[in-house]
């Protein structure tokens, strides 16, 4: 589906998606905080898998599951944000931008 400026008829139109990647960005750094909150947890199942190579298991156990809780956690909560500031920018922002004339439009006008 191509897009055209509602005040040129230009098709030199591009999405901004500023709510989508603004989404993103703090559901990755709210699923980062919450993944690093989840970490003990992680760093506990780690180290009870780790524990079968002694100390050094458990050390590195812990560490790798601290990390991998905090991925997932960023992974998660960045999608979600992502998601969110899409429904956003498509029903509340101006996401579209005309290069020809400047104009900025929802996509609900066309």
């Amino acid at each position: 589906m191509s897009i055209s400026c509602p005040a040129c008829n230009s098709t030199h139109v591009i999405a901004k998606n500023i709510g989508k990647r603004t989404g993103g960005l703090v559901g990755v750094i709210g699923g980062t905080a919450s993944g690093a909150a989840s970490a003990l947890g992680g760093a506990e199942a780690g180290a009870t898998v780790g524990i079968v190579g002694g100390p050094f298991g458990i050390a590195l156990g812990s560490i790798a599951g601290a990390i991998i809780g905090g991925l997932i956690g960023a992974g998660t909560g960045g999608l979600a944000g992502s998601k969110l500031g899409q429904v956003i920018d498509q029903r509340v922002l101006d996401n579209y931008e005309c290069q020809d004339c400047g104009h900025t439009f929802s996509s609900e006008i066309n």
